[in-house]
């Protein structure tokens, strides 16, 4: 059995935050409205059951991980990107020929301090971190 990987996951927190997913029903959520090819390529290959999730704060006072979640459903098709009324609609996406993934999240814990992004550029081990 491979180890579990982990996967960062931003967000701007005036979009949805750490505190919103704390906030769901089970503290869990699909992770929609990705838009970015590598970012797909990722969540409908690779991410399994099992694996953490980073939960990034982007744009955020400073940029900073602020708890663990990990994935409970693995990729399956963003319905989002064939709704015309949803802020992630994309016209090229269809149900019959799906351009764009997600998976479920459930929070494990939010941290008692966030882990700012520069702490992490400091450290060694990191460096070779995608």
């Amino acid at each position: 059995m491979a180890a579990a990987k982990y996967w960062l996951m931003k967000t701007e927190p005036t979009s949805y935050s750490i505190q919103d997913l704390a906030a769901e029903k089970k503290q869990t959520t699909f992770w929609d409205g990705v838009r970015n090819y590598q970012a797909r390529n990722y969540m409908r290959d690779e991410m399994k059951i099992g694996d953490k999730v980073l939960f990034y704060h982007s744009n955020a006072n400073p940029p900073a991980i602020t708890g663990v979640a990990h994935v409970v459903r693995e990729s399956y098709p963003d319905h989002t990107s064939w709704d015309r009324e949803h802020k992630h609609y994309d016209p090229k996406s269809t149900a019959q020929n799906p351009r764009w993934f997600m998976v479920d999240i459930k929070l494990d814990r939010i941290f008692d301090e966030p882990l700012p992004l520069g702490d992490l550029r400091s450290v060694a081990a990191l460096k070779e971190m995608e």
